[in-house]
């Protein structure tokens, strides 16, 4: 059922219906009991996972079934050729009741090609009223992560068969999957990317009409996918790493300008991490640790706002939005004074950076002080048993090189523009990420995930949604639907549903540039949540700016 929410309404709890006309076409004579509730960013996204679900897999299966049907809905944002992260928190098995983050993101190369000797292009995507400078090329591709995450998650919390989880994308790269408003669009943001290869182009082009790439209603057909899907279940992730595929990869790259190595992709591991964990308002949250700085900096935020007090004011009150801008514009200046990103490879970097003593500096700092990029989807995941799964996975904006005779499209993660004006990259390390799947877990019992895209939005959007749920105390689709604002520099972009007088008395006057957005829009970032309640009962939201559906299996 899809969950919408244009303006707050403040109302009690609500459980999916899972009798709605929008259920997926299910019967009601089919729905024996609730085995769980996905959110994620399209229909067959959440289609495949609440299937993995009604035959008794569990959270972790049915985020795994999810992202691989991602990979074919969402065929921009989502690819076996990215990387990403799993917070997962199983109900039973050996790691039951154990927070568990699979860090399975990409790696740099081993080594480094000269400059010249490089596939590196710049072009410029589309998003209507600006364009955004990308680069591409196989000078781009970082390590990929996504095919051994997958088996890595499964091995250790995985209840159904491997090959039961790729049967659903299987099904949907044979027959074809109508492209939405949101991935149609999201098509032609990128048309740039799309069109610099014939091998991309021939993926995406509507041969109905000539050759023009696929619009809304279209349906996209990726034959070749389905089979890499297929032997990817039957031979394993070593196909992949070590395999046929390895080898095209590999050649191409060092033939074609690329710094990959049948070295880098043998060697590439899944790391298994403590999540980040903190204690707010009477909840425990966890977020993704370093060497990703998403998490850290949502914590931050989290941490200095426990630290300035209550608020007793309600949402959308100037007091409210002085502390949340305040909030965030501490959080942006602790990330470049504090050295975040250069910390993040330390030992102890978390527990220094959310240290009491520099909490209370930023608290000291701002107390009655007036406030003066990459494409990424989300799978949110609850069962029954109360098992938890949070996925986020990206594959940049995607290189334009395809895996040949595999559909795959590889990443672009080493085209960001911070690693390009720095000069150069550290060889053989995981990047950073601000992608950070959370767990929230209730004092009495009630588990949410939750998670988001919108590149470097994903930190603001976590903040306010974790403090609409628990310090506005909104029910979840309040929380996920409230406006939102983003905090860069010297500028406050705000989506509406904030009064003006407000919004400018909060940004002091001036000293922010308001942006005032017409609409709700994905630029704010995408926000799934799926929830359990102590008593059992099941919720989820899919967020709206990003084609979000929720789902009751």
């Amino acid at each position: 059922m899809l969950h919408t929410g244009a303006v707050i309404r403040l109302t009690p709890h609500r459980p999916i219906d899972t009798h709605d006309s929008d259920f997926s076409e299910r019967k009601d004579s089919d729905v024996v009991a609730s085995r769980g509730v996905v959110a994620a960013g399209h229909p067959q996204t959440t289609a495949a996972a609440c299937a993995v679900l009604a035959e008794g897999g569990n959270a972790v299966d049915a985020a795994l079934a999810g992202l691989l049907a991602a990979c074919v809905a969402e065929p921009i944002l989502a690819s076996l050729g990215g990387g990403g992260f799993l917070m997962a928190l199983p109900a039973d098995g050996h790691h039951a009741g154990r927070p568990l983050l699979y860090d399975f993101f990409v790696q740099t190369p081993r080594q480094r090609r000269p400059d010249g000797d490089t596939d590196l292009r710049e072009v410029a995507a589309d998003f209507g009223p600006a364009t955004q400078a990308f680069h591409i090329g196989l000078g781009t591709i970082a390590t990929p992560g996504v095919v051994k995450g997958i088996f890595a998650a499964h091995r250790d919390l995985g209840r159904m068969p491997i090959r039961r989880l790729f049967e659903p994308a299987v099904a949907l790269a044979h027959d074809g999957v109508l492209l939405d408003g949101m991935q149609a669009y999201v098509l032609r943001v990128v048309r740039a990317i799309v069109e610099a290869d014939p091998a991309m182009r021939a993926l995406f082009a509507n041969p109905a009409s000539g050759g023009a790439l696929l619009g809304e209603g279209d349906r996209l057909l990726l034959p070749q996918l389905a089979d890499a899907l297929e032997s990817i279940a039957a031979e394993g992730e070593d196909l992949f790493y070590r395999g046929e595929m390895a080898r095209l990869l590999s050649d191409d790259s060092e033939a074609k300008g690329g710094h990959l190595t049948r070295t880098d992709l043998e060697r590439y591991q899944v790391e298994r991490r403590t999540p980040l964990s903190l204690s707010f308002l009477e909840t425990n949250i966890l977020l993704n640790p370093p060497p990703s700085s998403g998490g850290i900096l949502v914590g931050f935020g989290l941490a200095l706002w426990q630290a300035l007090g209550r608020i007793d004011d309600d949402f959308g009150s100037a007091a409210h939005l002085s502390r949340l801008i305040t909030v965030m514009r501490a959080t942006e200046r602790a990330r470049l004074e504090e050295r975040i990103h250069e910390r993040l490879a330390e030992p102890a970097a978390a527990e220094a950076l959310l240290d009491a003593t520099l909490i209370k500096r930023w608290q000291n700092e701002v107390s009655g002080v007036s406030a003066t990029a990459r494409g990424t989807t989300q799978i949110s995941v609850v069962d029954a048993a109360g098992g938890v799964a949070s996925l986020s996975v990206s594959n940049g904006e995607g290189s334009a090189y395809v895996l040949p005779q595999t559909g795959i499209i590889l990443n672009n993660m080493l085209g960001e523009s911070d690693l390009l004006s720095s000069g150069t990259w550290q060889q053989d390390r995981r990047l950073s990420s601000m992608m950070t799947p959370a767990i929230v877990r209730d004092t009495t019992g009630g588990v949410t995930a939750l998670g988001s895209g919108g590149s470097n939005r994903i930190r603001t959007a976590m903040l306010q949604v974790l403090l609409n749920l628990l310090a506005f105390r909104m029910n979840p689709d309040d929380a996920v639907s409230a406006p939102r604002l983003h905090q860069e520099g010297k500028t406050l972009s705000a989506e509406p549903g904030f009064r003006e007088e407000v919004l400018d008395a909060a940004s002091s006057g001036g000293a922010l540039r308001v942006e005032a957005w017409p609409v709700k829009n994905l630029f704010f970032g995408g926000v799934h949540l799926a929830r359990r309640d102590p008593g059992g009962t099941l919720y989820g939201v899919g967020d709206t700016r990003r084609g979000g559906v929720a789902v009751q299996a």
